[in-house]
């Protein structure tokens, strides 16, 4: 029995909670935490320039064309999430205190990740390309669509100004710089990279576990587990699941509805339902700066940073297994969502 449950057990799902474990446990901090963001840097870097190297040009070429699906995956990002949220401002505070409310609406405008959003879409051999380009889209436009949200659903002003040069520059060095190094690399490695999908495929799920710990860490580090009881957590945690699974199902009946490719729909999936840690805190502490209760406030985006990661490493997954047609708990990895995104090369 107790090897049948072992079997069962999907190794990289163990991998992803013992990485939360850990970081619980024994969190980076200080020059430990600095060395793991470096290194989680680094690693995207790295991952953003294989999957360039993966990908043919022409294949990049078809994902900017397709328009229909960035609007689609933008408007769920800054349309349909908030909608879906502002609902949480008419629940009574004894219920759901205000500044967690606050931090739910904060949660619905955020832009969506960038770093988990490719690399699920490539473990569940969705259109890379089209991640990329909308997931790095995506961070840029939500410098300015985040705080003029915020200030729409409050009515009033949100104090800070957004270093919009700034992060152009990190998002043009960190992703698509190497991102076009290994475009320009395609030739000399593509083929090779296409050959042993598998290695590429276990490097995305390692990244994704180093985005776990340090992301997990630097939750931890602001006092996740002080901020509210158990009772508090647990609630605020069923929200985060609700509101991820609610945001799935359109994703998913919304691009069948549009006639988009399964490909197309597993990006509209994966980057609609995403909202970015790394975006969400250092803009918290602009917009929020000087609030009492700033650790409410970004505790949903803590919470649903882990959540997403969580469901979304099963969702992909799946979305592979069913791709191969085979049983995703007997499968130690899904292959490399570089195949999928290569075999289609010149459709829609």
């Amino acid at each position: 029995m107790i090897k049948a449950l072992t079997n069962r057990i999907d190794p990289f799902l163990a991998l992803m909670i013992g990485a939360v474990v850990l970081a619980t446990l024994m969190p980076a901090t200080g020059k430990a935490g600095d060395a793991a963001q470096g290194l989680g840097t680094a690693a995207v870097a790295m991952l953003f320039f294989l999957h360039g190297a993966a990908l043919s040009p022409r294949t990049i070429l078809d994902g900017l064309k397709q328009w229909q699906l960035h609007l689609f995956i933008l408007g769920t990002t800054f349309v349909i999430f908030p909608l879906i949220v502002m609902p949480l401002r008419l629940v009574p505070e004894s219920i759901l205190p205000a500044d967690l409310a606050t931090g739910f609406l904060y949660l619905g405008v955020l832009p969506s990740a960038v770093s988990s959003s490719i690399a699920f879409t490539a473990m569940a051999r969705g259109n890379v390309p089209a991640a990329v380009c909308n997931s790095a889209g995506s961070n840029v436009f939500g410098l300015l669509l985040t705080p003029l949200l915020m200030s729409l659903l409050f009515g009033g002003a949100v104090s800070g100004a957004m270093d919009l040069g700034q992060t152009l520059r990190d998002v043009c060095l960190q992703l698509l710089l190497p991102f076009g190094l290994g475009q320009l690399a395609h030739r000399l490695i593509g083929p090779w990279l296409q050959a042993h999908g598998k290695w590429l495929s276990n490097y995305d799920q390692w990244v994704i576990v180093l985005i776990i710990y340090a992301a997990f860490s630097q939750s931890v580090e602001a006092g996740l587990w002080q901020v509210l009881p158990l009772s508090g957590l647990i609630l605020a945690g069923a929200l985060c699941l609700v509101i991820l699974l609610v945001v799935i199902a359109f994703t998913t009946r919304g691009s069948r509805a549009l006639g988009l490719s399964r490909e197309d729909e597993i990006a509209a999936v994966f980057c609609g339902s995403k909202k970015s840690l790394a975006s969400g805190l250092p803009l918290a502490q602009v917009l929020f700066a000087g609030a009492t209760g700033f650790g409410m406030i970004v505790l949903p985006i803590m919470l649903y940073n882990q959540i997403q990661i969580m469901v979304g490493a099963v969702l992909a997954r799946r979305y592979a297994a069913r791709d191969a047609g085979r049983d995703p708990n007997r499968e130690t990895g899904p292959q490399s969502g570089t195949e999928s995104a290569q075999a289609p090369e010149g459709a829609a």
